[in-house]
């Protein structure tokens, strides 16, 4: 029976109410009096209220937890205060340090430990007690607004419980996380729909995050710990180990494995109580955080422009390299050979949580005899994939049957051919998972350099159906956009708009973006200026192609065999058929055409590192300089530039935004 209007908004009331009680319950004290099916009730009630009388719903309301409208773009947003990061070390040394640093200055300090969660920072932003602003750590100093992200989340309170002495205005910092058990619940789900499984919970939290449609980070398992009290208008706690009591009254959950330490060997012994712990927490961490206790206090420690004086990160050592191997799956790359991959109980190795590892090829699987479920031993290197060493033997345990090769590609059902001891999917690019890999390589920025066209949205054009051959790139328009998940108006005219801005792509460019085995940047630019054209590359014989520097006779019969492919042939012809022009490349200029040039960089850089930068500009003969003077020639001004911008401008120095950076560094030859 529909209710009237004042017995509706009564009941409204009593609902909220109950909801955040038993939110309160569930995700600060661990002790539900309900069970899930009565609080499903009680919510469920509350909705069909607020869709009958559509006036009584508010922003505080927890069915705003469900997901609001779909975002062009996340807005930037200049923190309440400095998000800063932390300096770390694994040296138990450096603890010691740290603690003697902080009692020069305060000699009768006392420290508190917390957990180093492993996940996204945040910033919530409470005024009078109501959630309304959310952000990503960002700089430090400006975030991405993810209000409607974060209000999705379960366990962030939208509204304050008035505890504690609740401020008026209150910014506190976060970590938003996934449980571990929730994570494999969620890859699995992933692998069974066919999708490709995240690499670890930090990065499956982080990229919920930035789903433009909060309605897609809703269904993902995030929740929250808050930590810190960043700003305040009101009573501010006196300590950190109030702050945490306090964000516990006023409704955030915190975790309880804390200590108080009034020295180094009592943070080194909860630094090893907790990495005892560690394969048994819930949460993902990479080592402990030293605080200093007093609030107060650390204004006499102040802070550098990266990190507090007064707080320590004492991180874990890399994680023994043992995990279990949870699944098998045949992963299809770029080039078609199928390559076996292990599903790992994620594990630390290098700093980088893992949790894929790959098993290499046909002959390395059946050497080393690896199954599902067996405990392996697992290495990373660098930044590559991490590797299946060994399987560490059990004797006492029932091994699963040998991983069985698929004798069809198990994206695009082709008959799988052996060549050596690879298997591999012929069927190029018409196969769905190497058509997804190779469009994310065609926009790569050493191809064509499409910004936003990265690894989820050409799986996603693929699996849709939007995009069916490489040349429908092209072919893509904003009303096709918008209908895909994760695509406003916005962000869909942007990406249309790179890839027309990239359809005349030098000839190098084009080369090493259509994939050609064998043929990586340097052999791309080297057979450009060889032949000059494309069709005279694609005519030329196996010999004319070993004429070119540094190309073998393997290398020549593999771009013979690319061009000598009709499928290859029907792609070009359908993408030089009105779709891409290639652009006559600018000659290089003779010698390092910078030198003598110096450099100033302020702000940060979106496309480049500032170590990248500087070494591009070294590289064609120019000096990056600190500070500017009259002697400098340029001043290339990022985001958040500091005061060198208007030095700049007061001396009358060339400044260049980042694009006009680039558009320099590309014109004296630099492949970025």
């Amino acid at each position: 029976m529909r209710l009237s209007r004042v017995a509706a908004e009564q009941r409204v009331r009593e609902l909220r109410a109950a909801i955040r009680h038993h939110d309160y319950l569930y995700h600060v004290k661990d002790a539900p009096e309900i069970s899930d099916a009565e609080y499903d009730a009680l919510f469920t009630e509350l909705k069909a209220i607020e869709r009958e009388h559509p006036d009584l719903l508010a922003p505080d309301s927890p069915t705003q937890h469900l997901g609001g409208r779909v975002l062009d773009k996340f807005p930037a947003v200049e923190h309440a205060a400095p998000l800063l990061s932390l300096d770390s070390d694994a040296d138990p040394a450096a603890v010691e340090r740290f603690t003697d640093r902080v009692r020069r200055l305060v000699p009768d300090a006392t420290f508190v430990v917390e957990p180093k969660f492993d996940g996204a920072s945040v910033e919530l932003v409470y005024e009078r007690g109501n959630l309304t602003r959310a952000a990503t750590r960002g700089d430090g100093r400006i975030g991405e607004g993810v209000t409607e992200n974060v209000r999705t989340i379960r366990s962030v309170p939208l509204r304050l419980r008035p505890a504690g002495g609740l401020p008026s205005f209150l910014a506190v910092r976060a970590e938003v996380m996934m449980r571990v058990g929730a994570f494999e619940a969620l890859n699995a789900g992933l692998l069974a729909g066919g999708a490709e499984p995240f690499a670890n919970p930090r990065n499956a939290a982080a990229g919920a995050l930035r789903q433009l449609d909060p309605q897609i980070t809703a269904q993902r398992p995030l929740e929250i710990i808050a930590y810190d009290v960043l700003e305040a208008r009101g009573e501010l706690p006196h300590t950190q180990w109030e702050a945490r009591e306090r964000l516990k009254a006023w409704g955030f959950p915190t975790t309880d494995l804390v200590w108080r330490a009034p020295d180094a060997a009592t943070i080194l012994a909860c630094h090893a109580e907790l990495a005892a712990q560690r394969d048994d927490l819930e949460f993902e961490i990479d080592g402990v955080v030293v605080k200093l206790d007093d609030i107060a206090q650390r204004a006499l420690l102040g802070t550098t422009s990266h990190h507090p004086r007064w707080a320590f990160a004492f991180k874990f050592p890399p994680r023994k390299e043992v995990t279990r191997v949870l699944g098998i799956i045949a992963s299809v790359g770029r080039t078609g050979v199928i390559t076996p991959v292990a599903l790992l109980r994620p594990v630390e190795l290098g700093g980088v949580t893992v949790s894929r590892a790959t098993l290499h090829n046909r002959h390395e699987l059946e050497r080393k005899d690896i199954r599902e479920g067996d405990r392996v031993r697992v290495q990373r290197a660098g930044d590559v994939i991490p590797q299946v060493v060994e399987r560490v033997d059990e004797p006492d345990r029932k091994r699963a049957a040998p991983f069985a090769w698929p004798s069809q590609c198990p994206s695009c059902g082709s008959a799988v051919v052996e060549r050596g001891p690879f298997v591999v999917c012929p069927n190029g690019f018409d196969c769905p998972a190497q058509l997804a890999a190779r469009l994310q390589h065609f926009g790569s920025r050493e191809a064509l350099d499409i910004e936003g066209l990265g690894e989820e949205s050409a799986k996603l054009f693929v699996a849709t159906g939007v995009v069916r051959h490489l040349p429908e790139l092209f072919d893509l328009r904003v009303e096709q956009l918008v209908e895909l998940d994760g695509f406003a108006t916005k962000s869909a005219q942007n990406l249309i708009d790179a890839i027309q801005a990239a359809a005349r792509p030098t000839l190098a460019r084009l080369l090493y973006g259509l994939g050609i085995p064998e043929v990586g940047v340097t052999v791309a630019r080297a057979l450009a200026r060889h032949f000059g054209q494309l069709q005279a590359i694609r005519s030329a014989t196996e010999d004319e192609l070993e004429a070119v520097p540094g190309i073998g006779p393997k290398m020549a019969h593999q771009i013979a065999e690319f061009f000598r492919d009709a499928r290859n042939s029907r792609i070009l012809e359908q993408l030089l058929d009105g779709r891409v022009h290639i652009a006559q490349a600018e000659p290089l200029e003779a010698g390092t055409p910078l030198t003598g040039k110096k450099f100033v960089f302020t702000g940060g850089l979106q496309r480049l590192s500032r170590h990248d930068a500087k070494r591009v500009v070294e590289q064609l003969g120019g000096r990056v300089t600190s500070a500017v003077s009259g002697e400098t020639d340029f001043v290339v001004v990022g985001a958040d530039p500091g005061g060198k911008h208007e030095t700049a401008r007061q001396l009358n120095v060339p400044v260049l935004d980042e694009h006009e950076f680039l558009t320099l560094l590309r014109r004296h030859g630099a492949n970025i």
